[in-house]
């Protein structure tokens, strides 16, 4: 039977909800534990990020296509994934799904709930990392959808690990995340005037990627329940 709209709706939220904790959470862990050593709470963090993807994918794409990333369910509405008609509750559910993520991050670690990141992520460099990260992110998606979409969990959470090193911004790839991440000043936050180049720059890298595979591999899935999408802290189908 296919899922409800508000089924669809509920999993989004929950899961970019879970996918921000995770973020989030081990952000502060890793933290706390690795006494100063940035390296290492970079790589823990990452770790739990990538593994989280996989779980979080593999549970929710058969309910929503597991998106958790508005850049993703633009990009699959465009293709005719999803309908236009209900992407605003798509990414209203990812939005609001990833601040209670964030939340609930600061709550487990007693933080205080409500904050705002001074972590400055300016400069030309990270709006092309974040390009890049997201060209990058829907690339494995469209490529990995068509030929072996049962790989697309463990080939999204593998690119968005990579991609946590190798782009100087460690890899958002996502509006709703960017967005959520700003409300923390903890290891994964974003100071607010940074959000808005970052969100750009990502759904630029979204759409290119999108308009090049459409010619790449001509015959992508019609259906949204056919592709699955994560990005780094985010997701999709």
């Amino acid at each position: 039977m296919t899922p409800s709209l508000r089924q669809r709706l509920v999993s989004e939220a929950l899961g970019t909800a879970l996918l921000l904790a995770a973020v989030v959470g081990s952000g502060i862990m890793a933290e706390r534990l690795s006494a100063g050593n940035q390296a290492l709470a970079l790589l823990a963090n990452t770790v739990a990020t990538g593994a989280a993807l996989v779980a979080l994918i593999l549970t929710f794409s058969a309910i929503s296509g597991a998106h958790f990333n508005p850049a993703v369910t633009v990009a699959d509405a465009s293709q005719g994934g999803l309908a236009w008609r209900d992407v605003p509750g798509y990414i209203t559910a990812q939005v609001v799904g990833a601040v209670i993520g964030v939340w609930s991050a600061h709550a487990m670690f007693q933080e205080r709930i409500l904050m705002v990141s001074l972590h400055a992520r300016a400069g030309g460099a990270q709006l092309f990392s974040e390009f890049v990260a997201t060209f990058g992110l829907l690339s494995v998606i469209w490529g990995c959808s068509r030929r072996r979409p049962a790989a697309v969990p463990f080939a999204v959470a593998a690119y968005i690990t990579a991609a946590y090193w190798f782009t100087s911004s460690t890899s958002f790839a996502n509006p709703a995340v960017t967005f959520a991440r700003a409300l923390s000043d903890t290891f994964a936050g974003i100071r607010p005037m940074d959000v808005p180049g970052f969100i750009v720059a990502q759904f630029a890298g979204a759409m290119a990627a999108t308009l090049l595979f459409r010619w790449l591999v001509p015959a992508l899935p019609g259906t949204a329940e056919q592709v699955v999408v994560a990005g780094s802290n985010s997701v999709s189908r």
